[in-house]
């Protein structure tokens, strides 16, 4: 699966958009791992790491766009427990 249209829906990267308590938009590091077919949310985290860094160098602050935080993730047989995840904003998305 990729970030493209499904069956001439709206694109996956817009289906998997969430919308914080401010009204502000953004997307879990973790919903775009599995998108973009990454096994493992360990493996994505370099990914994460290259564009915090191509952020700083087009001068804007990590901390407006990458947000540490948490959610609700299915373990198995039913059962969810919180794991760490980011919230990226749209611009976060585009490195």
């Amino acid at each position: 699966m990729n970030l493209q249209k499904i069956n001439g829906q709206k694109p996956v990267f817009e289906t998997i958009k969430q919308i914080n308590q401010n009204g502000q938009e953004y997307w879990s590091a973790r919903r775009i791992a599995k998108v973009l077919n990454y096994l493992e949310y360990r493996n994505f985290l370099p990914v994460v790491d290259k564009a915090k860094n191509a952020c700083v160098n087009s001068g804007q602050n990590i901390t407006d766009h990458f947000v540490d935080m948490h959610e609700m993730v299915s373990v198995g047989s039913g059962v969810s427990r919180e794991m760490p995840t980011i919230a990226l904003s749209r611009y976060a998305c585009y490195f």
